[in-house]
């Protein structure tokens, strides 16, 4: 339909960022499956700082004092609002874990071959999309019979069923067009503080139109939240301006430098100037997703 234009990439790192993408979708539904929603939401919010410790560690990105504060501050905020009923089991807590890093590392991912390969968010999730979703035909219904005995072939698909089926998938590519756009124009990190902002939305939302409980600690957490986004949005727009003003004022800089290596050479002297540079077995619940 040339709404983009197509651009090829390396075949084995699409194939290897989309497998990986839709092992993490699994993941994180297991997770949700074998887990308490409080346990669940905990997983989310380790998100963040697992992402913080693999983009220093591997990408020698580096993050401020002020933008750790506003991101322990959000965390604060969105635990007090979500987490209740924390239960942990073996099988629930291998899953997070692999839900986390494959998480993680696919977020990076998305925004590392955006600008290593100068692809935008609809060329790179057009070439990712094919292998995503075949990870995810082949081992979602094996695994929802071994679950839950149950062959998902086996339902009977009326319309009404069928349509709302195409409606959960035209939201799905949105959503996945969204996060591919915000992740390549932002960050990981940035993506999910935006992530916690709609699950502040979602709780706010759930009282305000279908009168879902709604107690103080809710509250409460969702004002933290929020100063945490606001306190991290500044601090990251500051840095930002910081940033390129001191990139506008290399070029001065060099040609100070050379004027002055020139002036040195005419008056006879030179040199060389360096910088210094045993637990119950965990059961599957399948109705913890309408709840999540």
């Amino acid at each position: 339909m040339k709404f983009f234009e197509h651009k090829p990439l390396d075949q084995k790192t699409v194939t290897g960022f989309g497998i990986l993408n839709g092992i993490s979708i699994g993941l994180l539904n297991l997770s949700l499956g074998f887990n308490s929603v409080g346990f669940y939401q905990m997983t989310k919010l380790a998100i963040i700082p697992c992402t913080v410790l693999l983009e220093t560690l591997f990408l020698a990105k580096r993050f401020s004092r002020s933008i750790q504060i506003a991101l322990l501050v959000l965390l604060l905020g969105v635990g007090i609002a979500t987490v209740t009923d924390v239960q942990l089991n073996a099988l629930g807590s291998v899953l997070s874990l692999l839900a986390v890093i494959t998480t993680c590392v696919a977020q990076i991912m998305t925004n590392t071959i955006q600008k290593k390969h100068k692809v935008s968010s609809t060329q790179l999730l057009y070439q990712s999309c094919p292998y995503q979703s075949g990870t995810l035909l082949i081992s979602g219904p094996f695994l929802d019979w071994f679950l839950t005995n149950q062959n998902v072939f086996a339902f009977k698909y009326t319309t009404q069923v069928l349509a709302f089926i195409i409606i959960s998938c035209l939201i799905s590519v949105s959503v996945n067009f969204s996060t591919f756009l915000v992740i390549g124009k932002t960050s990981p990190v940035t993506y999910q503080v935006l992530g916690h902002l709609k699950t502040c939305l979602v709780l706010a939302f759930g009282y305000l139109l279908l009168h879902d409980p709604f107690d103080w600690r809710n509250i409460l957490g969702i004002l933290v939240a929020l100063i945490g986004m606001v306190l991290y949005s500044y601090f990251c727009t500051r840095e930002s301006q910081k940033k390129v003003s001191e990139e506008a004022t290399q070029p001065l800089q060099a040609g100070e430098g050379e004027s002055d290596r020139l002036i040195g050479v005419e008056n006879g002297s030179g040199g060389v100037v360096t910088d210094a540079v045993a637990q119950k077995a965990p059961e599957w619940k399948s109705n913890k997703d309408l709840h999540a």
